[in-house]
């Protein structure tokens, strides 16, 4: 549990109808199993130990006893095994039969949950519970006082797990215990549930399960009845499925396994609330709180973490995200053309961050219906500019048709070393970033020429980590890019790369993917890039996703080594994946100067460091803490 995270399943036994000893050798053996995999919190499905198909059975003693003693012998079989888990099954008291879930940990029933809102169907044989809190209630000598109602199970070890439980239809109230439970400090919802199978059921059941993991900023556990139901009017698939903070992390598929397991992260879930504020806590009104103990540990993580987390992996889901994207980038780019009513100049350099501004800019023109020849692109050569860079931003202007013009910026620049008395031998900063102040102003000055502004092409992971020259590539007049990560810039290009009508386009567009990325600032070698940006500050897929998970979540640099290491392992080895986390806490806070000053630009994402309404951080704030936690991290 190092770390905030914890390992749950949810689990669908197969069961005989009404045989509670069948039901029961199954429920233990599941226990066991979810024990041996690492599992500490375990769902199982709603009525579990009787089935939830017994009909008038219910209401037979018989059942009702042999279904309590029956776990009575589940806790007593699982008292050693380091799990919380949760058996559905009828309760009669004070008159009433009640459908609810014993929280079992420890060889203890710690309370009875049960169901509020009953079904029609339901309700011939239970009754919905009306207590708001927990009510003490004799059971058994050996038990002690046990409650039941509405509570919170509380880990001792780890405060941020908070248990709360909700079963089967009080999902879907207009205002579900959940919502409840989660202002009172739940951050595990447990839904033990038996809904059939019909079609479109599994769709339903997938969007419920996300959108209250996001709403409630929780993670969400539910887990279906399966095999062994009566199918008498329908059959039950066991479709068990965890989410965390609107993420579908994993599920069994309907008629499958009936068992899924993964990692919760609690403390993404615990800054994510304070992040958000969206679930607020209820002082006046915290609910009854039942403790429990876990040993901590480190959890093992088997969950999926994506390499690329601001990308999709899903086919679908990267097309829709592009189209999306560019659709923000380009209509606001054209909110800001139209209310200056300008043309458009950018520098266009043969790279994936000059590429995608200038298809931004093309876009944002076809919304307002202006012609292409009003998008001025200047190429600069320099001292490092090579023939394929060159050749690639004069075909895509062409393929565009836009205005383009050629600058050479190399007798400015050697008149500007004469001024300042540089040698113009010594490759230093000097040398490179006066090729980008030098072009920053021949694109400021062609823009009041030509009644224009200058858009920005630089991305998101170039501002992080403070590469960009200072009023050089870094000013603009507005940035298009400026909230796009280089991993997702090279996304967008594939997008329109993939998507061109012209073929000769989109052969240019994939020679600019393959494409080493840098500033061309020092003499090319043999005719090719002599600089490649990657070799200098990292690899931008490693430093994308040490940003993510820093600037969205906050969280730790160990936590974000761990992460790294399960991601990227098979890539990076430890040294090297730890030296680039080094690096990015270096530059993150020195560079943060650079960010204060932006121009205008627009946010497309969760992550944006734009000191308006991104990054909140002052320029000369110390990186002590996180560069001291970062060399203490062991490989």
């Amino acid at each position: 549990m190092k770390n905030g995270f914890v390992k749950v399943a949810a689990a669908s036994p197969s069961l005989k109808v009404a045989d509670v000893a069948y039901n029961k050798s199954q429920i233990i053996a599941t226990v066991e199993r979810a024990a041996a995999d690492g599992v500490r919190v375990l769902c199982l499905p709603e009525l579990a130990l009787t089935g939830a198909t017994c009909g008038d059975l219910f209401r037979q003693k018989t059942l009702i006893d042999g279904a309590w003693n029956a776990l009575i012998d589940v806790v007593e079989a699982t008292k050693d095994l380091p799990i919380f888990f949760t058996v559905g099954l009828p309760y009669l008291w004070r008159g009433k039969l009640y459908n609810t879930v014993a929280a079992v940990i420890d060889g203890e029933i710690r309370a009875l949950v049960p169901q509020t809102r009953v079904s029609n169907a339901m309700r011939r044989y239970f009754t919905p519970w009306d207590g708001d809190s927990a009510e003490s209630m004799y059971l058994d000598p050996m038990l002690s006082n046990l409650g039941i109602g509405s509570t919170i199970f509380a880990c001792e070890e780890l405060p941020t797990l908070s248990i709360a439980i909700e079963i089967g239809d009080d999902a879907f109230a207009s205002v579900p215990p959940a919502a409840k439970l989660a202002e009172q400090g739940a951050t595990l919802i447990l839904n033990p549930a038996a809904t059939p199978e019909i079609v479109g059921r599994a769709d339903a059941r997938r969007g419920l399960v996300t959108s209250q993991s996001a709403r409630l900023v929780c993670g969400y556990v539910r887990a279906e009845a399966g095999r062994g139901e009566s199918t008498t009017d329908y059959v039950y698939g066991g479709h068990d499925l965890i989410a965390e903070c609107g993420k579908l992390l994993a599920q069994s598929k309907p008629f499958g396994s009936g068992y899924a397991v993964t990692d919760i992260d609690l403390q993404c879930i615990e800054l994510e609330r304070a992040k958000t504020n969206t679930v607020i806590p209820d002082q006046e009104d915290i609910g009854w709180e039942t403790l429990f103990s876990l040993p901590l540990e480190e959890t093992l993580l088997t969950r999926k973490i994506s390499r690329s987390p601001f990308v999709p992996e899903d086919a679908d889901a990267r097309l829709a995200r592009a189209e999306e994207i560019v659709a923000i980038q380009a209509e606001g780019l054209a909110r800001r053309v139209s209310h200056i009513g300008c043309k458009c100049v950018l520098g266009i350099s043969g790279g994936l961050d000059s590429t995608l501004a200038l298809l931004i800019t093309a876009r944002a023109f076809d919304i307002l219906g202006r012609d292409h020849k009003d998008i001025i692109c200047v190429t600069m050569p320099g001292f490092g500019t090579t023939s394929r860079t060159k050749s690639n931003a004069e075909l895509l202007c062409e393929s565009l048709g836009v205005t383009f013009r050629t600058i050479s910026i190399g007798a400015a620049v050697k008149q500007h070393f004469a001024d300042i008395g540089h040698d113009c031998v010594t490759t230093d900063v000097t040398y490179e970033n006066a090729q980008a102040r030098e072009r920053t102003q021949i694109l400021m000055d062609v823009a009041n020429m030509e009644n224009a502004i200058v858009v920005g092409t630089g991305d998101l992971s170039e501002l992080v980590l403070g590469w960009a020259t200072y009023n050089g590539d870094h000013m603009s007049m507005y940035g298009v890019n400026g909230a796009i990560p280089k991993t997702l810039v090279r996304h967008l290009v594939a997008y329109f790369a993939d998507t061109a009508a012209d073929e000769g386009q989109a052969k240019v567009l994939y020679d600019i993917l393959d494409t080493p990325v840098s500033p061309e600032l020092l003499p090319a070698k043999d005719g090719e890039i002599a600089q490649k940006t990657e070799d200098l500050v990292g690899p931008y897929d490693l430093h994308d996703f040490f940003l993510y998970y820093a600037l969205r979540y906050g969280f730790t640099p160990e936590k974000i080594y761990r992460l790294a290491r399960h991601a990227w392992g098979e890539v990076y080895d430890n040294a090297t994946i730890l030296k680039w986390l080094k690096t990015f806490y270096r530059r993150f806070f020195a560079q943060q100067f650079k960010r204060s000053c932006l121009p205008d630009g627009i946010g497309v994402g969760t992550v944006d460091v734009s000191p308006r309404g991104g990054l909140a951080m002052p320029s000369d704030a110390a990186a002590t803490l996180w560069r001291s936690e970062a060399e203490k991290i062991k490989e």
